[in-house]
């Protein structure tokens, strides 16, 4: 048996997904898209069923390739749960007619039923069931009221014999069943709502935006920090290190086996960022430099998310983001790149036109550093000076707006307005906010750590084969004459496009000055991006756009790298 699980976008249909199915669950791409679904499973009865939480939808008739995909998935679906935001039921309604028109399974989740509380909102369940004619149970997903009477009453999915309306005669129904079922009644706004009204209003909506992104800022650092010295760093001193020491003895004469799996020791002793070993920086970089920040990124992110501030973040980015070619929902795939450049720009996939989705991913690739390639500017830049740290940040900042202008000029097209469902300010409902950092994080480890590994390994086997010591000399001019760098920098630009963050420690052991340091992880931010973005970018963008891409990419680093040389 497969449940289906439908709704409009930010109804709490996540959340309900993983009250019924926990943690067991796979997240895969519809065939033939990038669209990405989410399936587990639940005990019903004696029985093992599948449950499918299906790309959010207003209607089906599709207007984008999310809503195509819903259409396709509801006939691979035996019974459907109709996840409804109750305070906002004329909106919602629309889809369920279109769902009883199908002739499918169907039952009602009347989700969010506390905020109708708050809201002064008093729907008639008894004359909603009677109207619809499928079982309709009040649910808060996000503390399990209900769950258990609605899992109850899934064997009673109906089926109904309505034919197709028009879309008028559509909206025609909704508006009687809401004079029908529906009263609100006089109430005072709470301080919520208070809150939420002012997040989307432009002066004060960008104070709050201001004070928001720079406690997030501090939250991640502060947790990032704090994971680095009392748990990571402690480990691998006091436990690994003991354990490579010896291994490095007992490895003796065998020089290329020694440099392969321990790396070169650094004054007669294991350095975990110089030492440049499967063992031992192979180790070390993603798990005590990198992981630290991935987990503190996506926990804010996730709270963000929960809470319905990325949305009011969308509508306050509205206008400027047009500037760049873009809406404002434009800010999440942004955001997303903070963590990482690959989720951020499949997610590109909810803007609209293939323009925007051009100017988005390749914006992202080039000026949005991912969590692990901050962790490794933090980590290089932090001891010379935060101002450092704020130059390398301002400069990307700089080079995100004017490209952003320039190519909004240069590709044709057009930038539709902001549609978007705002859910109420809620307390993000914290088992589900952990799992998705769960899932997240352990999504990042299975796609970095292999990477990582293989870049060190390919670099260690190509160093042993001269390789780069050729590259290193025929690109020499652009590098040290353009750029200001050492040739054996040319390195680290190489295996950026395997792995930015492996690339950036690789300018450690250099010995080069603050300044050279900066234009360094400036270039490596925007120059090619890693081997997993590259990939995403030529299926979502096909061959010609990335061919497009990638020259801007190399274009406004090699320039970018030569302003900053001279001006610093």
């Amino acid at each position: 048996m497969r449940i289906l699980l439908m709704g409009n976008p930010n109804v709490g249909k996540s959340v309900l997904f993983s009250r019924l199915t926990g943690v067991h669950v796979i997240t895969s791409n519809y065939t033939g898209t990038t669209v990405s679904y989410t399936q587990g499973s639940m005990k019903l009865g004696e029985d093992q069923v599948e449950v499918i939480d299906v790309p959010g939808t207003y209607t089906l008739e599709p207007t984008c390739e999310a809503e195509e995909v819903a259409l396709r998935m509801i006939d691979s679906g035996d019974v459907i749960i109709n996840v409804v935001n109750a305070t906002n039921l004329e909106r919602n309604l629309y889809l369920t007619l279109q769902l009883l028109e199908r002739k499918v399974k169907l039952i009602v989740a009347l989700n969010m039923w506390d905020d109708t509380r708050h809201q002064g909102i008093n729907i008639d369940l008894d004359a909603l069931l009677r109207i619809l004619g499928v079982p309709v149970i009040p649910t808060v997903a996000t503390t399990g009221e209900g769950i258990k009477t609605l899992v109850e009453n899934i064997p009673k999915a109906v089926s109904l014999e309505i034919p197709a309306r028009s879309h008028e005669e559509r909206w025609i129904a909704v508006g009687k069943i809401i004079e029908q079922v529906q009263q609100v009644t006089h109430r005072h706004h709470t301080f919520s709502e208070r809150l939420a009204d002012a997040s989307v209003r432009s002066f004060s909506g960008a104070i709050i935006a201001l004070v928001v992104l720079a406690m997030a800022f501090i939250v991640i650092r502060f947790i990032g920090e704090t994971l680095i010295s009392y748990v990571f760093d402690p480990f691998f001193e006091n436990c690994w290190t003991p354990v490579l020491t010896s291994f490095s003895v007992l490895l003796g004469g065998k020089v290329f086996l020694h440099n392969i799996l321990i790396g070169t020791l650094i004054e007669g002793k294991v350095d975990f960022v110089q030492s440049f070993g499967l063992l031992s920086s192979g180790f070390y970089v993603p798990f005590a430099m990198v992981l630290p920040y991935i987990i503190s990124f996506y926990l804010v992110l996730g709270v963000l998310e929960d809470t319905g501030y990325l949305p009011r973040l969308a509508i306050l980015a509205d206008t400027f983001m047009h500037r760049l070619g873009l809406h404002g929902y434009a800010i999440i795939p942004t955001l997303l790149g903070f963590g990482c450049n690959v989720p951020a720009i499949l997610s590109t996939r909810i803007l609209e036109s293939k323009r925007e989705r051009f100017i988005a991913a390749t914006l992202i690739s080039i000026a949005i550093p991912c969590a692990a390639l901050q962790a490794m500017i933090f980590g290089l830049l932090g001891s010379y000076g935060w101002k450092y740290v704020a130059i390398v940040y301002g400069t990307l900042f700089v080079v995100w707006m004017v490209l952003g202008l320039i190519i909004r000029q240069a590709v044709k097209g057009f930038t539709p307005e902001l549609l978007i469902e705002i859910p109420p300010y809620r307390w993000p409902p914290w088992k589900a906010t952990l799992q998705k950092l769960w899932m997240r994080t352990r999504g990042f480890l299975m796609e970095a750590v292999p990477m990582i590994l293989g870049a060190i390994l390919l670099v260690n086997v190509l160093f042993f084969l001269g390789v780069f010591e050729a590259i290193a000399d025929f690109t020499a001019p652009v590098v040290n004459g353009v750029l200001g760098l050492p040739k054996e920098a040319v390195t680290a630009l190489v295996v950026g496009f395997l792995r930015k963050d492996v690339a950036v420690g690789m300018l450690a052991p250099l010995a080069l000055t603050a300044k050279q340091l900066v234009v360094g992880c400036v270039v490596l931010a925007m120059f090619f991006p890693c081997i997993a973005t590259f990939v995403v970018l030529l299926r979502e963008l096909g061959v010609i756009n990335m061919l497009k891409s990638a020259t801007i990419m190399v274009t406004a680093a090699l320039v970018t790298g030569g302003l900053l040389n001279l001006i610093i």
